[in-house]
């Protein structure tokens, strides 16, 4: 489907305003492009996983979703939107329902790398006619900035503090579009905001109107726990995929293929020296923490490289 900008950006809101997102917020963002990417005559059923987001925008009875809407418990909001896409299923062949819907799960990183990551695999290898999208912020942010396995190694955190013992977290970020490729689904992407927001929106399209399960990972910056002023929520996403720390892919029925490679790769410490959570990185004596940081990312790219090539 062509991209249209100018279209997406006339379509009436699914996420009203008056949240109680921070401004700098990447989960807003997200849900309102991955929203916008429905059809206008096409309705949605919205499960949200307990967030950061959840508590922004839903406190009974008030909720900043125009489509229906189910706060769940951390852990089972794929479970929760594929019983809700089953039902469907029958009540549309009774006949009792006419409407198209579709179906949506959203969660944080900790709600879908690590506590909902059970409940998630059951999802996808069921193939439920659904879409879990991660809004992916790296750390528990809504209890206290605590580590997930999402968190990258060396980031500053309330359960992986910087300090004279540790240099932050001292594990790498798990992998997740990959394990969750490993389902076999029809669709999984990584993306975030960039440019004119097309990535995010073809993908999310893509994801929506694909049948069957898909996933989509999206970079969600968090101006509490990254430690960066608001205003750079979208300059710090430029430089996750400009510098391949995030790269942007796709896997289509089990093709691999990258939807951005920067012209120029750009090095890893442009996008950590933005952020408070690494600013001990660029201390005196620490040059090894970004050397080790940029062996990584390489090596990953190359990884990918080869995968999509």
């Amino acid at each position: 489907m062509a991209y249209n900008l100018k279209k997406e950006v006339e379509k009436k809101e699914r996420l009203a305003g008056g949240h109680r997102l921070c401004a700098g917020c990447g989960a807003g963002v997200a849900v309102r492009g991955v929203l916008r990417a429905l059809d206008e005559e096409d309705k949605a059923v919205v499960a949200n996983a307990t967030s950061c987001l959840e508590v922004s925008t839903f406190m009974y009875p008030y909720t900043a979703y125009e489509d229906s809407y189910i706060h769940t418990a951390f852990e089972n909001a794929a479970a929760t939107i594929s019983g809700v896409e089953a039902a469907y299923r029958v009540m549309k062949k009774k006949g009792k329902v006419s409407d198209n819907f579709k179906f949506i799960a959203f969660g944080g990183d900790g709600g879908t790398y690590d506590i909902g990551l059970q409940s998630l695999s059951g999802a996808m290898e069921r193939n439920h006619d659904m879409v879990y999208v991660c809004y992916d912020n790296e750390a528990y942010m809504n209890t206290g900035i605590q580590r997930s396995s999402s968190t990258p190694r060396y980031a500053d955190a309330t359960t992986s503090p910087v300090g004279s013992v540790s240099p932050g977290k001292i594990q790498n970020k798990k992998n997740l579009t990959e394990i969750i490729a490993a389902h076999n689904i029809p669709y999984a992407a990584q993306t975030t905001f960039t440019g004119n927001f097309k990535d995010l929106h073809e993908k999310a399209h893509k994801a929506i109107y694909t049948k069957g399960a898909c996933f989509l990972n999206v970079l969600s910056p968090c101006p509490r726990g990254w430690r960066y002023e608001a205003e750079d929520l979208a300059e710090i996403c430029q430089l996750a995929v400009d510098t391949c720390v995030w790269p942007l892919y796709e896997i289509e029925n089990g093709r691999w293929r990258i939807t951005y490679e920067p012209k120029r790769k750009k090095p890893v410490e442009e996008f950590l020296a933005k952020q408070g959570r690494f600013k001990h990185m660029f201390r005196p004596g620490n040059e090894w923490m970004i050397e080790n940081t940029q062996e990584y990312v390489d090596e990953q790219w190359e990884k990918l490289l080869k995968r999509c090539k």
